[in-house]
């Protein structure tokens, strides 16, 4: 988003692109796949074998759902969130899994980070508050990931509190 900020005497004071975490890359994609359609085949075997041949269609058909639930959510996690905070604004874009691109503007004298936290679990949810409406940011994030992330990011909006710095070069 810093290519987004083009007045030179405003630099940005903190940048971040938040994507989904996915664990499972593509070669184990392909090894669970592998595994589980060669567990459905011979246990679809063993009830054909049996004489209850109907039951081998949905050994098949379990391969197929289990397929089609991963590449869901592969596609899901082409969402992404990107934060810019300068000394006289902070944006949030959104972009979803389709391309929808939401952008909000804010303030950042005026916006307050605001936390819900559990006990145990630790930060479930980040919200940005500006003039009595929220908005949920970092909602990818695992709750130290989201503890890490509203510690710079309250550091970077407390900067622009500050206001710009500039160095005079005499």
């Amino acid at each position: 988003m810093s290519a987004d900020n083009l007045d030179p005497l405003e630099p940005t004071i903190f940048s971040a692109v938040i994507t989904p975490h996915r664990s499972l890359g593509r070669v184990g994609f392909l090894v669970l796949m592998l595994a589980f359609g060669a567990v459905s085949f011979v246990t679809g075997m063993l009830f054909m074998i049996t004489g209850a041949w109907p039951v081998f269609g949905f050994f098949g058909l379990d391969v197929l759902l289990l397929y089609w639930a991963f590449r869901l959510n592969y596609l899901h996690a082409l969402a992404y969130e990107e934060v810019e905070v300068t000394s006289s604004r902070l944006t949030v874009r959104k972009v979803s899994h389709r391309g929808r691109v939401r952008e909000w503007v804010l303030n950042p004298l005026w916006v307050k980070l605001d936390k819900v936290a559990h006990e145990e679990y630790g930060i479930e949810r980040l919200l940005l508050v500006s003039r009595g409406k929220q908005l949920p940011i970092a909602s990818f994030l695992s709750p130290d990931e989201k503890a890490s992330f509203a510690a710079e990011l309250g550091n970077a909006l407390s900067e622009a509190r500050r206001g710009p710095t500039r160095t005079v070069i005499s």
